[in-house]
């Protein structure tokens, strides 16, 4: 199922595990001679919460629409010439030096990723490995984050499908967190509940789940059963079965409300440090927003002052009303 699992043969000099602990700190102070201290790096560190925060301000000012027309169709500012897939750097980067791309899915606007079909999502899965290659190939890229935001009440403005990819110098928090933890429980044969209570598809060795704790009413878990470490380790029939994955759970999503369900999705796998991490196995986090029709679910004060999360759906329900949704019966325009 995966190529051949070796650490990434690039930079052998970052061997270690890195972490944030070195990429902050405050403002060198001014030397005796009166020259002026170091600016404040952007990538920073609260020194209360242990948070880290990017600091952007040049995105203040992208546009939130298009001003005419969309960028992403065929002739568009972005796509002047026909594509199947296609990746091009952000214009407005959150991260700098070309660290921050787009990936369209298809050149047709009014597609969604379901509508793909297993063919055109394999083109996708592909071009997602082979930019994670190629970026995490590069000596100033520790992680390669791909991603998606799904519709404007997660913040997408340009309805056109597609997604994009952050690659940080560290290796950010979450995905450190998780590598840090190796919990052998989170993949094996019983993290989909007793009886698989709580999954929602399989195909060819990949499985889609709602994870017992999780954050979100229908949020999902997408593994593979073997562990390959990332995108690019991923063998042939390993991207055609994440691909028919990726279409049966996102139409079974959008048929749930039988409207197009908002949605966040991100990707970890290993980091591209050159590190040695046998712990690591690529795995897609999917957090639909809705509640029920329409209905967001709102992380509260609460939640975000006591970092413990209220969900209103019983993740076992969530994944058998999930089951109950025929993913062939049509795929929802945006």
């Amino acid at each position: 199922m995966a190529t051949e699992d070796a650490a990434p043969p690039h930079r052998a000099d970052h061997g270690g595990h890195p972490d944030l602990d070195a990429t902050d700190g405050p403002a060198a102070a001014a030397p005796a001679t009166g020259e002026p201290a170091m600016a404040d790096p952007p990538f920073r560190r609260d020194p209360l919460t242990g948070d880290v925060t990017f600091v952007v301000p040049k995105r203040q000012g992208r546009p939130n629409l298009p001003d005419s027309g969309c960028p992403f169709c065929v002739g568009g500012l972005e796509a002047p010439e026909p594509y199947d897939v296609r990746w091009f750097t952000n214009r407005w980067p959150a991260l700098p030096d070309g660290r921050a791309e787009v990936v369209l899915y298809t050149s047709d606007h009014d597609a969604t990723f379901a509508s793909l079909g297993t063919t055109g999502a394999r083109k996708v899965v592909d071009l997602w490995a082979e930019r994670s290659a190629e970026l995490g190939a590069r000596d100033d890229v520790r992680y390669v984050l791909v991603f998606e935001n799904r519709g404007p009440e997660v913040g997408a403005t340009i309805a056109h499908p597609h997604g994009q990819i952050y690659a940080y110098d560290v290796v950010p928090p979450r995905p450190l967190d998780e590598l840090r933890r190796a919990d052998p429980s989170a993949f094996d044969d019983q993290a989909a509940g007793p009886d698989e209570e709580r999954l929602v598809a399989r195909r060819d060795g990949w499985r889609a789940w709602v994870p017992r704790a999780a954050t979100w009413p229908y949020e999902l878990l997408l593994a593979p059963s073997d562990a390959v470490p990332d995108l690019p380790s991923l063998d042939d029939d390993a991207r055609t079965a994440l691909a028919a994955l990726l279409v049966d759970v996102l139409a079974r999503l959008d048929g749930l409300f039988d409207r197009p369900m908002p949605y966040m999705m991100w990707f970890h796998q290993r980091p591209f440090d050159g590190g040695h991490w046998p712990e690591a196995r690529v795995h897609l986090h999917i957090v639909p927003i809705w509640r029920s029709a329409g209905v967001a679910r709102y992380v509260a004060a609460a939640e975000l002052g006591g970092a413990v999360y209220f969900n209103p759906i019983d993740p076992v329900d969530a994944a058998a009303a999930l089951r109950a949704v025929d993913p062939t019966a049509g795929a929802l325009a945006p």
